[in-house]
């Protein structure tokens, strides 16, 4: 039972710190003006063929 309660706190422990990096992360693309949420838009208006 002992080693169970350390695997689960040490599993806890890396939870946190992974949302700890990625807050840093996402903090600093913010910073630099950086936004992966918005992708690059296409000008090419003839991509598709019209429908039929």
């Amino acid at each position: 039972m002992f080693a169970y309660e350390l695997h689960r706190i040490q599993h806890a422990d890396l939870v946190r710190e992974a949302e700890a990096q990625r807050l840093a992360q996402e903090a600093a693309r913010a910073r630099s003006g950086h936004r992966e949420s918005e992708g690059r838009v296409s000008a090419e208006r003839n991509r598709f063929a019209p429908a039929a």
